[in-house]
């Protein structure tokens, strides 16, 4: 629950609090040259202040026996488009593309989705697959916002592979569709597991030279597994915020991780989450009070006076406003201190959002 000085009162905003302005010209539209490249602003939980670094650099910030802790999700090809028999363009993207409501025979699944277009269409409406109108889709229910129960021709996986397009995020503008170059770099150089509908953005920045280099150092490496999904950049439901709950994930942490979180820790090493994705998924797997293996829907929410079990530190990227991301970063190392850093992120004109800088809490 939400403190409630944070989230009282009738039609109160618990993510007012997390506001900031950016100008629209921060916003990154392409990554860095290279992966490492970007910039780095080193935020001590300590309180003594920042600095600005690089990723490059985090082969001499992090020390021998620390651990990463990376989510190996992998960004589905989510996002298809379609015709109504009348003509009228939609575009369609699947939630949860590995994770169908029902299989149907002939091997179609019914998935829930989000569609866009000109009008809502009503339940029953048949679309006609763009490049290949034989593969015919239908709505089954709507909900609010888009959201709806689609029947698909195909598996939910095998459609998208075959005909989808990289879901980049609304604020990334590609009046055509996405680039080449956006499939591989939107897209972490360890991810392995099909299913997210968005990239877990602050792994964007780990190179395969850089995992060596800190491998070499001492800084070990562990995976999980949290499928992001739409709800990421959604609008978060205000009954939720309020009763302590977050769209729900699919999460896997492995036995594998949890001892290599209990070892590092044990040895007097630091647990870093690469990106706010592996800290939920870490801190969901400790909600009992201990660190144990775990697999399943996780909808925790992380906001002020969490306690945190399981990280000592977050690689992040910079975050939209009034988002409950922020509010997770704002958890881990206070809501002023974050403000103030990310108001000195803008006035060093650093790059914000999925293909922009990072910030390193520690």
């Amino acid at each position: 629950m939400l403190p409630a000085s944070q989230a009282s009162g009738p039609g109160a905003d618990p993510l007012a609090a997390y506001d900031y302005h950016l100008p629209p010209e921060r916003i990154a539209q392409s990554p860095a040259r290279r992966r490492v490249q970007a910039r780095l602003l080193l935020l001590p939980r300590d309180g003594r202040g920042w600095r600005h670094e690089r990723v490059a650099r985090l082969t001499r910030i992090l020390a021998p026996g620390d651990l990463l802790v990376v989510n190996d999700t992998r960004v589905v090809p989510a996002r298809t488009h379609w015709r109504k028999p009348s003509g009228g363009r939609v575009e369609m993207l699947l939630l949860a593309p590995a994770a169908p409501v029902r299989r149907l025979p002939g091997g179609g699944e019914v998935h829930q989705v989000l569609l866009r277009g000109l009008r809502a269409l009503a339940p029953g409406q048949e679309l006609a697959l763009e490049g290949a109108p034989e593969l015919r889709a239908r709505v089954l229910e709507r909900g609010e916002r888009g959201r709806a129960l689609a029947a698909l021709p195909l598996a939910g996986l095998e459609l998208a592979r075959r005909w989808g397009q990289t879901p980049l995020p609304p604020y990334i503008k590609r009046p055509q569709g996405p680039v080449a170059a956006d499939v591989q770099r939107y897209q972490t150089v360890y991810a392995r597991q099909e299913g997210a509908v968005a990239a877990p953005t602050a792994g964007l920045h780990l190179s395969p030279e850089l995992l060596a280099a800190l491998t070499r150092r001492g800084v070990e490496l562990a995976r999980l597994t949290l499928h992001v999904g739409y709800g990421t950049f959604a609008e978060p439901d205000p009954a939720d915020l309020a009763a302590g709950r977050l769209h729900a994930e699919w999460v896997e942490t492995p036995a594998a991780t949890v001892a290599a979180v209990t070892e590092a820790k044990a040895r007097g090493g630091r647990v870093v989450a690469v990106g706010t994705t592996s800290l939920r998924a870490l801190e969901w797997a400790a909600a009992g009070g201990e660190l144990g293996p775990r697999r399943g829907w996780c909808d925790i929410l992380i906001g002020p006076g969490f306690v945190f079990r399981a990280a000592d530190g977050l690689l992040t990227n910079f975050h939209l406003p009034r988002t409950t991301l922020l509010m997770l970063v704002a958890a881990l190392a206070g809501r002023d201190r974050v403000l103030a850093a990310y108001a000195e992120a803008v006035v060093q004109r650093y790059r914000f959002y999925s293909f922009g800088d990072a910030m390193l809490i520690l």
